[in-house]
């Protein structure tokens, strides 16, 4: 236990506290951050040991914390979600992210491609500092009291208890109900469930009233065709799946126009699994794909296998007669083409098409690859979907359920990664405890009992 937790033996069905917070992640710590600073009590109840486990974990690779673009570009980065978010980043921005940790302590740098990183590259000190302010606040805040094991099972149902619409929580000492005057829901999307965001929430929020998106994966992989764009057959051939999975294809250009019209085109690299293909590349073009995935059961993109060099450069290479050389050997030579990028083309074409010099040239600089399904949302980066906008205030108070709010990867927007995501969790989180702070003003508990949320 921590030493700022309540005992267990505190914690019983008469337990009223002025704000509960549920969910550990960046959005609920910041949300406890605003409330706690105004100098209000705030309960944080997380179902795992431990707050912050999906925030330590996108740190393991280099803490992105945040990106050096000029705000109007970083706000489209939320695309059909730019004009709600785009509120929110304007309170609580970049800038402000960067400002936020150096009032930690932890200093940051930007890196070469424009993400910017804490200067330790990790996760876990900013984390420590925190929790540390969080539990021993300046003079005016209040600490933050933190109950892990805690996980939220909705609310109790008035037509099953005196209780009336009380909070209600799983916990190693069995059911505990409880009322707040405010409550902060940041429960996170649906991936990565082991550390916590599960996505059980959301029927218990649609029987509340609140609209929810049904949640999909974001920043995603997915499963492939075996064969190129008539495959009937799924997946990549044992050969190349033995030999290949887990390995990077780099230095590509990833091209993509769904049936909408809308277009992707991105140089960068993407790695090989046993079923399909992941990685930044696929993960930046993924909301797309899998729309068009839902839209017409398939997606087809074309890769640039060598975008160092123009149409004509690779149609000359490929036409330069090669002799006795084996077509491997002539590819190498000319275009300096092998390894991975070498097997995908045995892997994707037929034989009659690899010894057509013309058409070659024209799939080395536009290669199909059909794309079947995204990787399930477990196993995703993030999601999409959740509590839509349209339930919620400006100050992401639920319209239906006054004193309730919402924050974080919860609510129906997705981002790209490259700390787009933890802006937007972190500010929708701002928001969240400011919209707690005007509420508590203008509401005050009486002798009857406090307004239940």
């Amino acid at each position: 236990m921590t030493r700022s937790e309540t005992p267990m033996s505190a914690l019983n069905s008469d337990l009223q506290v002025d704000v509960a917070v549920i969910g550990g992640g960046p959005a609920g710590l910041m949300a406890a951050e605003v409330v706690s600073r105004a100098g209000h009590a705030v309960h944080v109840f997380d179902a795992m040991p431990s707050v912050g486990r999906k925030f330590l974990l996108a740190g393991k690779g280099g803490m992105n914390l945040t990106h050096a673009e000029p705000m109007a570009p970083f706000v489209q980065r939320y695309a059909e979600r730019a004009e709600l978010v785009g509120p929110l980043l304007q309170r609580f921005g970049p800038q402000a992210v960067r400002d936020w940790a150096a009032g930690l302590g932890i200093d940051t740098f930007v890196g070469t491609s424009s993400r910017v990183f804490p200067t330790d590259m990790k996760a876990a000190p900013l984390l420590r500092a925190w929790l540390h302010r969080l539990r021993h606040p300046d003079a005016g805040g209040a600490p933050v009291n933190f109950h892990m094991r805690h996980r939220w099972q909705g609310w109790v149902n008035p037509a099953e208890s005196s209780e009336g619409d009380a909070l209600r929580f799983n916990t190693p000492h069995g059911v505990l109900t409880m009322r707040a005057r405010a409550t902060v829901l940041a429960l996170g999307g649906a991936s990565w469930a082991r550390l916590g965001s599960d996505g059980a929430w959301a029927p218990w929020l649609q029987g509340a009233g609140v609209a929810v998106a049904p949640l999909q994966p974001s920043n995603c992989g997915f499963d492939v065709a075996a064969s190129g764009v008539h495959a009937e057959e799924e997946g990549w051939s044992a050969f190349f799946q033995e030999r290949f999975a887990g390995q990077p294809l780099k230095s590509v250009v990833l091209d993509f126009t769904d049936s909408l019209g809308r277009h992707f085109k991105r140089r960068g690299e993407f790695v090989v699994t046993a079923g399909g293909v992941e990685g930044s590349l696929m993960y930046a073009a993924s909301a797309l794909i899998r729309d068009q995935i839902a839209r017409s059961g398939r997606a087809i993109i074309h890769l640039d296998l060598l975008p160092d060099q123009s149409a004509e450069q690779v149609a000359a290479h490929t036409a330069h007669p090669r002799g006795s050389r084996s077509l491997s050997a002539h590819l190498k030579s000319r275009l300096g083409l092998g390894g991975i990028k070498m097997a995908l083309l045995n892997e994707l074409l037929d034989k009659a098409t690899l010894h057509d010099p013309q058409a070659l040239a024209k799939l080395l600089k536009a290669l199909p690859l059909t794309l079947l399904r995204p990787r399930p949302i477990d196993e995703a980066i993030s999601t999409a979907g959740g509590v839509a906008f349209d339930s919620l205030d400006e100050q992401l108070m639920v319209r239906e359920r006054p004193g309730l709010f919402c924050a974080g990867e919860m609510l129906d927007w997705e981002a790209p990664t490259g700390g787009y995501l933890l802006t937007a969790c972190l500010s929708s989180g701002v928001a969240a405890g400011e919209g707690v702070v005007r509420w508590l003003a203008t509401t005050r508990s009486d002798a009857a009992g406090l307004p239940m949320t």
